[in-house]
Formats: structure tokens, sequence, C-alpha cells
């Protein structure tokens, strides 16, 4: 039997102060509806998940809430993919977030834009149009 071949990353947190807040500004960005992952025994830890399906490509995560880590200033970048990160990249200002860079071709590897969530998270949105 052959070894799988996996994808490097395969989950992912984005780790937030005000879930309420965050949640309304990635459901606004993405036009996607996060769901609840069940509490683990009496952990403090809240986490949203984002949209998944176990046999399509790409990492699954949620955003995550614990009281002693801060949000922001994280080494972390994810990546949302979108038919036309344009789109979702015009959403982030009225989403309550900052956008840092407008949408800008990295040549054959198509195209990305930079934005800070609601939290200081910086993401980034990516397509190939």
């Amino acid at each position: 039997m052959s070894e799988q071949v996996m994808n490097p990353v395969v989950w992912f947190e984005i780790y937030v102060q005000d879930m309420v807040r965050a949640r309304a500004f990635y459901e606004t960005v993405l036009g996607v509806e996060l769901s609840r992952i069940g509490q683990i025994d009496d952990s403090p830890l809240e986490m949203w998940a984002f949209p998944m399906h176990e046999s399509a490509g790409g990492a699954a995560g949620a955003l995550a809430h614990v009281d002693d880590m801060p949000s922001g200033g994280n080494s972390t970048l994810v990546y949302f993919n979108c038919a036309d990160c344009a789109v979702e990249a015009s959403r982030v200002e009225a989403a309550g977030g900052k956008l840092l860079r407008d949408k800008i071709s990295i040549g054959e590897h198509g195209f990305v834009a930079h934005a800070h969530d609601t939290e200081g998270n910086m993401f980034g949105l990516h397509s190939m149009s």
C-alpha cells in the first residue's frame, strides 16, 4: 500500500478576542456560515468552524477563543480561496476590517489581496482570476 500524499496544512485556527464580532466579519466577507464545534469537557476554548468538506482539497479550520491567547501579531498567514479575491476584498472594510492590499497579480499563481480582520489578524484572499 502506498503512502497517501497530503497537503502541508491540515488545520488552522484564527485566535480572536470577540467571537461574535469575528464571526460576523468572516461570515460577511467570505459569504459563509460558521458552525459551532462542540465543547470539550470543561475547556474554556470556544471554536466556530469554517465550512469544510472532508473529501475536498485544502485545509479546514476555525475561529478560536481562549482567554489567555491574544489575537493579532502572530506569524501565521491564512489564505482563503475565492473565485475572484477582489469581491471578498471589497467587503472587508464594510465588515469592520482594514484592507491592506487590493487584489494584485502573483503571476502564474493567480491573485491575492491582504487585510486585517476585526481582531487585528492579517489574512489573505487568493484566486486564480
